[in-house]
This record gives C-alpha cells, sequence and structure tokens, in this order.
C-alpha cells in the first residue's frame, strides 16, 4: 500500500535493541528455513474485509465491493479465506459468494499483505513469521490488525515465530532462491525499527527468513503511508528477472520516478544470491489522463500484480493500450497462467493494489 489516509499515532516499534526473540524451541537457532517463491504453489489466499469508518468514510462500500471483486476472481483458482469481524460477517459473505470463505476473525481494514505473517518453509513445516505490524510506523491505528497474525495462525494450526523486528509483507521481494529486495526507506527507519542499524537488520532478515542475499533500494520515506514499498516498485518473475515500475512518459518526474531510477541503477550492477546478474524489464504505467480512477493518493502501478495458482492478477486501469500492454507483459513472464484483469480503483486511490490485498499461504492447494 502506498498513500495514507487518516492517521492516528502508534507507539514506535516495540522491539527495543535486544528483543525480538524466536518462538518454536531449543533447535529454532540450527534450522534453516526458506521464503518461497510467490509463483510455486499455494494452499490458499488470505485476504480481510475492511471496517474502517474513519480511514475510508464514504468510500468504505467501493472499497468492499474491490475487496469482494478480487476475491470472487482469485477464487476461481485457489481457495480464499476473508477474515471479517463478527459484526462484518454477514456483509462479506453476501459480497463474497459462496466461493470465498468467510471466517469470524477481527480485522481493521484490507491490507492483508502486511497484516498477515510471512510463511516460510521450517524443518518441513510452513511457519508464519510475525513480522510485528505496527499501522507502518505509527502512521495509523491497526489495533486489530497488529494482532492478525497470532490470531490466524493459532485458527490454522500454523507455528508461529515472531520476527526480531518489525517489517511489512509488501516490503519483502524474493525469488524463491534466497535472494531478497527491499526498500531501504520501509525497513531502515526508527518508526519500525529503531536503534537498528542497515547491517543488523540485513542480518536478523536473513536469518529469520534464510535469505542469502539482501539488495537494498532506496525508495523514499515520509511520502506514502508504506515508506515506499518495494511491491509496488519491483517484482520477481524468476530469479534474475525483474519487473520495473516505470512512469508513463507523459508523467512529470517526481520523488517516485527517481525511486525507479534509483532502483534500476543498483539493479544493473548488482547480482543475486545464485551470482546472476539482473534482467530488468521495464512496467510502464497507464496515462493518467485516460485511467477512470482519481485521487491524490491513485496508485496507478502495475507492479502490485498477484501470483495465483495458474494465474496472475492485475490492475485493470481504464486506459486500455496500457492495460493491454502490461497484460502482454506479464503473460510473457508467467507463461502457462491465465492473466486477469480486475477493475480496483477504490483500492488504488486508498494507496494500495491488488498485492497489498491479498496474502499467499505456500503449499499443496486446499481441498
Amino acid at each position: 500500500m502506498l498513500a495514507g489516509i487518516g492517521a492516528t499515532a502508534l507507539g514506535a516499534s516495540a522491539c527495543g535493541p535486544d528483543e525480538g526473540e524466536e518462538d518454536g524451541g531449543e533447535d529454532a537457532a540450527d534450522r534453516t528455513p526458506r521464503t518461497g517463491a510467490e509463483w510455486e504453489s499455494h494452499a490458499r489466499t488470505f485476504m480481510s474485509w475492511p471496517a474502517l469508518d474513519s480511514v475510508w468514510g464514504e468510500d468504505l462500500r467501493r472499497v468492499r465491493e474491490d475487496v469482494a471483486r478480487v476475491a470472487r476472481a482469485v477464487a476461481e483458482y485457489e481457495h480464499v479465506v476473508m477474515m471479517a469481524g463478527p459484526e462484518q460477517l454477514a456483509a462479506a459473505r453476501k459480497a463474497c459468494g459462496r466461493g470465498v470463505e468467510v471466517v469470524p476473525l477481527p480485522v481493521d481494514d484490507l491490507w492483508a499483505r502486511d497484516t498477515v505473517p510471512v510463511f516460510v518453509e521450517d524443518g518441513g513445516k510452513v511457519t508464519g513469521v510475525d513480522l510485528n505490524f505496527n499501522g507502518w510506523g505509527g502512521k495509523q491505528e491497526h489495533t486489530r490488525d497488529a494482532r492478525v497474525g497470532r490470531a490466524l495462525l493459532a485458527e490454522y494450526g500454523i507455528p508461529r515465530r515472531e520476527a526480531p523486528l518489525t517489517a511489512e509483507g509488501g516490503s519483502l521481494e524474493t525469488d524463491g532462491e534466497g535472494t531478497l529486495l527491499v526498500t531501504e526507506s520501509s525497513v531502515v527507519n526508527d518508526n519500525r525499527n529503531p536503534w537498528k542499524s542497515r547491517d543488523r537488520i540485513e542480518a536478523e532478515l536473513k536469518r529469520t527468513l534464510g535469505i542469502r542475499k539482501v539488495v537494498w533500494l532506496a525508495g523514499v520515506r515520509g511520502q506514502d503511508i508504506t515508506d515506499a514499498h518495494v511491491d509496488s516498485l519491483v517484482r520477481f518473475t524468476a530469479p534474475g528477472v525483474v519487473l520495473l515500475d516505470t512512469a508513463h512518459p507523459d508523467t512529470p518526474a517526481d520523488v517516485w520516478s527517481r525511486a525507479a531510477d534509483q532502483a534500476r541503477a543498483v539493479l544493473s550492477e548488482a547480482t543475486d544470491a545464485g551470482g546472476r546478474p539482473f534482467q530488468v524489464v521495464d512496467l510502464p504505467q497507464p496515462d493518467l489522463s485516460r485511467i477512470t480512477g482519481e485521487g491524490d493518493d491513485f496508485v496507478s502501478t502495475y507492479a502490485n500484480f498477484y501470483v495465483a495458482n495458474d494465474s496472475v492478477f492485475m490492475p485493470r486501469f481504464g486506459d486500455r493500450r496500457a492495460d493491454s500492454r502490461a497484460r502482454s507483459i506479464l503473460r510473457e513472464h508467467f507463461p502457462g497462467r491465465d492473466v486477469v484483469p480486475v477493475r480496483i480503483d477504490a483500492i488504488a486511490a486508498g494507496g494500495g493494489g491488488i498485492h497489498c490485498a491479498t496474502h499467499d499461504q505456500p503449499g499443496r492447494p486446499a481441498g
């Protein structure tokens, strides 16, 4: 998610210099976890039913329609679990239809990518790494979302490990082979990880997620609620291959285009965990004069796509030429998968995209 709407400050990260111990028993330090790639098999997709009137106001109805539309689309390809507060169950079930499982688990907003734990393979089992969600560095109050990780893992009987740092799922992009892309602005930041240097955070990411190499991108501080998550900037499509968000030629240069230029420069000189140079492929944005959505916080990147079983879900912004071009690029890089455009103007106006609203659990597809 990029831009923010409304804010009630939270405290800074609860992890001090020596906090953030792992759960999991005495042999936890001896295990080597693995974080898979999004294109690997999913057991299910988790989503959240938005409930914050204080954030969405009169747009809440429209954003719920978008969330339900995404859920129904993904449910054509894999099992979707929609978390909703008890008072919202009936509305969520009616909107999502019978193909989506709606479970009574209290949430604040739709950003499941950031509130649901990151799943790793650990000791032959899937473990949820709880990233200590704190409202993107205290920019919004998300009391229920802060508890989603522990509650969801308990509901599904998945072991939990608490990360020794604070971050969000949208700030981490991996190839499944030990390479991690991260924007420094969203993690090496006192609003998440006070007292921690980049080197220390890198070591903790490697140990906790089984990462062998971290490639740091600068990002942008303070311009949006996430401090520039990587999942709206650059995404893996295969080990060594990334799609980079690229501004439309008619869009004036701004902090976001400069962040993309910086990312391109870093990736052109870097190698991944396997020693491969990166192939950087442009993923151009739509023409803002042709899109159907609007708003100062509108996120017009195609990079915030979601890879599900046999499928890829991308936003449909209404610029037919750009939508078609993005779909062709995704088809080329995900051969054999259906590339499904979904209209999400209300979600995008709120600062996010399809990837922000979904979170995959690895494993065999749920029956």
